[in-house]
């Protein structure tokens, strides 16, 4: 279970590292963020999961949007 969690999050963390658009790089930042979580509850850490899912998952693509918004905004 740890190994094939491994190889997804190499997966996803190469597709957000080759996503250019900013919208799509929210949705993969999120993705990424989720199977992080996932690993850290295979490693039996549910505290650092717990984080990461409001971190990850939520708060970072929410900043990457917003920060997008407000650079094209100011155009």
């Amino acid at each position: 279970m740890i190994a094939v969690l491994l190889v997804l999050t190499a997966a996803v963390g190469t597709a957000v590292v080759f996503t250019g658009e900013p919208g799509r790089l929210a949705i993969t930042l999120s993705a990424y963020g989720l199977v992080l979580s996932l690993l850290f509850l295979a490693f039996q850490a549910p505290d650092v999961a717990l984080s990461q899912v409001a971190v990850g998952s939520a708060v970072v693509p929410l900043m990457v949007l917003l920060t997008v918004h407000t650079v094209r905004s100011d155009k």
